[in-house]
């Protein structure tokens, strides 16, 4: 079992940057990815951006490349997404989660909701 718990979330203009924080318990080792998705209302919720938890290596979806930033800090047990350059379109509930690969995951935090406004 993993208990996640992000934080961060917080109303901003476009253009501005926020970064999400999701500090993990349980089990968490060297084949945990920590993963961010995103889920606007009316939407599919959606793939971000994923971490290893050993060795670091990322993952982004297309649209958040070059702005979004994901890392992990093992001695803390918590990942983070920074978010630069934030768009209206960003807006959305943004989830952590835990797995074992960057697209699969069995664990979830509760959310945390991310407003841009134009």
């Amino acid at each position: 079992q993993v208990q996640l718990v992000e934080s961060g979330g917080g109303l901003v203009q476009a253009g501005d940057s926020l970064s999400l924080s999701c500090a993990a318990s349980g089990r968490i080792d060297s084949t945990t990815f920590m993963g961010w998705f995103r889920q606007a209302p009316g939407k599919e919720r959606e793939f971000v951006a994923a971490v290893r938890w050993s060795g670091g290596n990322t993952y982004y979806a297309s649209f958040v490349k070059g702005r979004f930033t994901a890392s992990r800090d093992n001695t803390k047990n918590t990942a983070y997404l920074q978010m630069n350059s934030l768009k209206p379109e960003d807006t959305a509930v943004y989830y952590c989660a835990a797995g074992t690969s960057p697209f699969k995951y069995d664990f979830w935090g509760q959310g945390t909701q991310v407003t841009v406004s134009s």
